[in-house]
């Protein structure tokens, strides 16, 4: 492959000061610095099962709650992908995976439409695992569509363990996010019928 595809973003406001790089044709190497050290489990995971390129350097104001470090984080790497993609000429567009952990089980489905839309259905977790507030997931997810623009569906189809159920969305998320993104060998426009995405 000639060129590769990379986005970085840079985003400082009063409450974050956030670095985000993806490499969509990567290795799955990660550099991970959020100060949410179940965010960066959840980003290695991403990186790993993606064969993603991720670099993330994030301070944000922690001492109040992960809520905004942890949503301005899904900004920026929604945005860097965008920048990775370009104009979306070549690629799958759609993604789809079901990925099991252990009891719990997370399918995955999304379109890099450019039309930002998330579906997040789960069984109910626990208000937290260790020290991450589990309502923020949905938060990162839906940060990242509407600056990806990526219609998202992610499904916890059952489980008992709130790691478990999330852990599995992550990665099922990666595989599905890496389908979409790969290129498609007998297209070279755009994969829209409306030649424009």
């Amino acid at each position: 492959m000639a060129v590769k595809r990379i986005g970085t973003v840079e985003r400082k406001t009063k409450e974050t000061q956030i670095l985000a790089e993806i490499a969509l044709d990567g290795t799955g190497k990660a550099e991970l610095n959020t100060g949410v050290a179940f965010l960066d489990h959840m980003l290695n995971l991403f990186a790993v099962h993606g064969l993603f390129d991720l670099k993330i350097e994030a301070t944000g104001d922690l001492e109040v709650d992960a809520h905004h470090t942890v949503e301005d984080i899904g900004i920026c790497l929604g945005l860097a992908l965008s920048k990775a993609l370009g104009d979306r000429k070549g690629i799958v567009r759609y993604g789809h995976f079901t990925i099991p952990m252990d009891e719990a089980l997370a399918s995955v489905s999304l379109d890099l439409s450019n039309r930002p839309f998330l579906v997040f259905n789960t069984p109910p977790m626990a208000d937290r695992t260790g020290e991450f507030e589990t309502e923020l997931t949905p938060e990162f997810f839906r940060a990242f569509c509407q600056n990806g623009g990526v219609t998202l569906h992610i499904l916890v189809l059952y489980g008992a363990n709130t790691h478990h159920m999330i852990e599995a969305a992550f990665k099922a998320f990666a595989r599905a996010l890496s389908m979409a993104v790969s290129h498609d060998p007998r297209r070279s426009g755009i994969p829209s019928s409306k030649g424009a995405l």
